[in-house]
């Protein structure tokens, strides 16, 4: 007759009904000094149990246990000992999950498992990388800044004309701006700013007054230059940055439903042509 236990995964047939599976013994080795016979067979010395003079499949599964089980635990604390490798672009992938998660949810919606999920780790692992939302927030919007500003203006504006810099600008900054992976910010804080108080702060005094600056720098290296006349850079400033962020806020908030699509190079040629007309001398 077969074997009686189905998930030995032995076909040797025994007429009492009990087995070993050769496989079970060939991972078994040694257990307590004793070798296990290659044979699905071992004759139980006198003394053993009545019922039959085979070992069954329990009584293996048992040896294995006590032999294997030592190795198991030492094996399980070994890697949990081992550091865990971050991928190197970890960081990177959370910000870009954050920015999809923010843009489509807002501030408020948004969920840090959500984050987790699009990223493909775990709700603890995101929060190893990032304390709360909000510093998620404060480290996206700084990782923006930090992207997006050095491709607006160079670092020494030597003697570099200022019409054409400031032209320049204003077409480059309204076209990130207005673009899909930044026209969320200006929505979210305008928004949400007044029910997150120290998010608006944030994106204020790490966003706005970078941008207000470097235009205001701008608009003083013309004035050096004799290339412009200007009483207030700094309020000339909030005019030049003012269309720019109108761009994004037309962008995301009015064109989803139903404005009329908004031509980004277009508006820039146009509003640098009147600013630079605001700015020049005679």
């Amino acid at each position: 007759m077969l074997c009686r236990n189905g998930r030995c995964g032995c076909h040797d047939s025994q007429p009492s009904g009990h087995c070993v599976s050769r496989k079970t013994i060939a991972l078994m080795g040694t257990s307590g000094g004793m070798m296990f016979p290659p044979q699905g067979r071992v004759k139980v010395p006198s003394g053993g149990r009545p019922s039959s003079h085979y070992r069954t499949p329990r009584d293996n599964e048992v040896d294995c246990h006590r032999l294997f089980q030592p190795l198991h635990d030492c094996c399980v604390s070994y890697c949990r000992a081992m550091p865990r490798v971050t991928p190197p672009d970890r960081r990177e992938r959370i910000l870009d999950a954050a920015r999809e998660e923010f843009a489509t949810r807002g501030f408020a919606a948004a969920r840090m498992e959500d984050v987790g999920k699009r990223v493909g780790i775990s709700r603890a692992a995101l929060y190893l990388a990032f304390e709360s939302k909000e510093a998620l927030f404060r480290a996206l919007v700084s990782e923006v800044i930090t992207e997006i500003m050095p491709t607006l203006l160079p670092s020494d504006y030597g003697a570099l004309p200022a019409p054409a810099l400031l032209r320049a600008f204003v077409k480059n900054a309204m076209k990130r701006m207005a673009g899909p992976e930044m026209a969320f910010l200006p929505r979210l804080i305008v928004g949400e700013g007044r029910n997150f108080p120290e998010l608006a702060r944030f994106y204020h005094e790490t966003a706005m007054i970078c941008l207000l600056g470097a235009v205001e720098r701008l608009i003083i290296h013309g004035v050096e230059r004799g290339e412009f006349v200007c009483a207030d850079p700094k309020m000339a400033a909030h005019s030049v940055t003012g269309g720019i962020v109108h761009a994004a806020l037309w962008r995301s908030v009015f064109e989803p439903v139903g404005a009329e699509a908004l031509d980004v190079d277009w508006l820039a040629e146009c509003h640098a042509g009147l600013v630079l007309a605001g700015l020049r001398v005679g």
